[in-house]
C-alpha cells in the first residue's frame, strides 16, 4: 500500500480567521483530511456555524472565537486548545486585516498599528505561544498567510503591503529558528482571491477587466485553491519545506 503522505489523522489544526473565505476553506481542506481542527474568528456564533456544518459533514471541529489583535484571547485560543484537545500539531496564521486605502502618508499611526497588530504581531505571538506544545509532540507546521502584495505593492495598500512584507520575513526567521525542533514554518502569499475580504476588488468590471488582461490565467482565485497548497505544508508531502514563500496567484507577478 502506498502511504498517504498527505494525510492530516491524528493531527490538532488552529485555523485563524476560520469562519469564512480562504480560512474556512483550509479548515475544510485539513478536516477532511483526518485532523481536528480549530474554527477561530471574532465572533463565537460564526464559529459554531461552521463546526455544526463541519459536524453535519462528519469532520472533526470545534469552536473557538479569537481576535487575533487581542492578546487575551491569543492566550486563550492555545490555551483552550491544548486544555481540550490536548495539544497542536498545525497553525495557519490566516486572520488578516486592511482597514484603509490610500496613499501612505495619509494613513494615521492607529491606523499603521491596527494592521502591524494583527497581519504581524499576531501571527509571531501565536507561534511563540504553540512553540512549546509542538515542541514536546516532536515537531508541528506552521503556515503564514501573506499575500502578493508583500512582493508587489500597489497604490494604496502601501501599509498593508509592507505588513505582508514582514510576515514573509517572519516566517524566514521562525524557519530558520525552529527547524531544529521539527517544526516547519512557511508562507502562502495569495493573489486575488474571490472572497469576501477582497470584495471590493472582483465586484469593480474594471479591476476585473485589467486582471484578465495582465494576469497569464485571465483569472482570480478560488479559496479552495489556496487550501490545497495548505494541505501540502502542513502534510508530511511536504516534510522537507521550510522556510518557503509560495505564490499562488494565476501568474500575476509575471505580468
Amino acid at each position: 500500500m502506498i502511504k498517504n503522505n498527505f494525510s492530516l489523522d491524528g493531527k490538532i489544526a488552529i485555523i485563524t480567521g476560520s469562519s469564512k473565505g480562504i480560512g474556512e476553506a483550509i479548515a475544510r481542506t485539513f478536516a477532511e483530511n483526518g485532523a481536528t481542527v480549530v474554527i477561530s474568528s471574532r465572533k463565537q456564533e460564526a464559529c459554531d456555524k461552521v463546526v455544526a456544518s463541519f459536524k453535519a459533514e462528519g469532520l472533526k471541529a470545534i469552536a473557538i472565537a479569537c481576535h487575533v489583535g487581542n492578546p487575551d484571547d491569543r492566550k486563550a485560543l492555545v490555551e483552550k486548545t491544548i486544555d481540550v484537545l490536548g495539544g497542536v500539531d498545525i497553525l495557519v496564521n490566516n486572520a488578516g486585516t486592511n482597514p484603509a486605502f490610500g496613499p501612505i502618508e495619509e494613513a494615521t499611526e492607529a491606523i499603521f498599528d491596527q494592521i502591524f497588530n494583527v497581519n504581524v504581531k499576531a501571527p509571531w505571538d501565536l507561534a511563540n505561544k504553540c512553540l512549546k506544545s509542538m515542541k514536546e509532540r516532536g515537531g508541528g507546521s506552521i503556515i503564514n498567510i501573506s499575500s502578493v502584495e508583500g512582493e508587489l505593492p500597489e497604490e494604496g495598500l502601501g501599509i498593508y503591503s509592507t505588513s505582508k512584507a514582514a510576515v514573509s520575513m517572519l516566517t524566514r526567521s521562525q524557519a530558520k529558528e525552529w527547524g531544529k525542533y521539527g517544526i516547519r514554518v512557511n508562507a502562502i502569499s495569495p493573489g486575488l482571491i474571490k472572497t469576501k475580504f477582497s470584495a471590493a476588488l472582483w465586484t469593480n468590471d474594471q479591476i476585473m477587466e485589467e486582471i484578465k488582461k495582465s494576469s497569464p490565467m485571465g483569472r482570480m482565485g478560488e479559496p479552495d485553491e489556496i487550501a490545497g497548497v495548505a494541505l501540502l505544508l502542513a502534510s508530511d508531502a511536504g516534510s522537507f519545506v521550510t522556510g518557503s514563500l509560495f505564490v499562488a496567484d494565476g501568474g500575476f507577478l509575471l505580468s
